[in-house]
């Protein structure tokens, strides 16, 4: 396994040990004590998320607020995603900053989403199978986020808006500056 370091701070790149042979592929896509030993971080996951999505499906930009911000590992099972992370920790030096990659079931990365960023993804496969691992359960009076157009953060996706499908919910998210001022 590999963490590498994103440009946003506590936010990594897991790129796990793939072995593969005439029969297919064997990856470990989580071992707590090597992650440990490799990042310094040692969490303790408590709840796993699946969602299925289609084509040009986004989900977020999300985040847990308060004692119920959650860390993440995220990865693509089938499929391939644009994945993107925002720093919502305004005590942070990377405060207001975006980062994007791609997910996907060839290359097999993982994100390490740290508590207090923002988190969505948009699917660019014609479906897409997206894990979550997370250290706190979800509590859904906790639950937040940020409109995924806005134009303080301008996230490139890379896709028409016109044709991404949001949830009623995702379409009425406040701005950036609605939310931090």
């Amino acid at each position: 396994m590999q963490v590498e370091e994103t440009p946003l701070k506590d936010c990594f790149l897991i790129k796990p040990t793939i072995f593969r042979d005439h029969r297919g592929i064997f990856l470990e896509t989580y071992q707590r004590k090597r992650f440990a030993e490799i990042s310094g971080i040692d969490e303790e996951f408590v709840q796993d998320n699946q969602s299925v999505s289609k084509y040009g499906v986004l989900r977020g930009m999300h985040y847990q607020k308060g004692g119920y911000a959650q860390t993440k590992i995220v990865r693509v099972i089938y499929g391939r995603v644009l994945d993107v992370v925002v720093d919502l920790r305004p005590d942070s030096p990377t405060f207001g900053q975006t980062h994007s990659v791609i997910l996907d079931d060839e290359n097999l990365h993982q994100l390490y989403v740290p508590k207090g960023f923002g988190h969505g993804f948009l699917t660019l496969s014609e479906k897409s199978v997206f894990a979550y691992k997370c250290d706190h359960y979800y509590t859904p009076g906790s639950e937040a986020g940020i409109i995924f157009n806005d134009p303080d953060l301008d996230i490139d996706w890379n896709f028409p808006e016109r044709s991404m499908i949001l949830s009623e919910k995702d379409k009425e998210l406040p701005t950036f500056k609605e939310v931090f001022g």
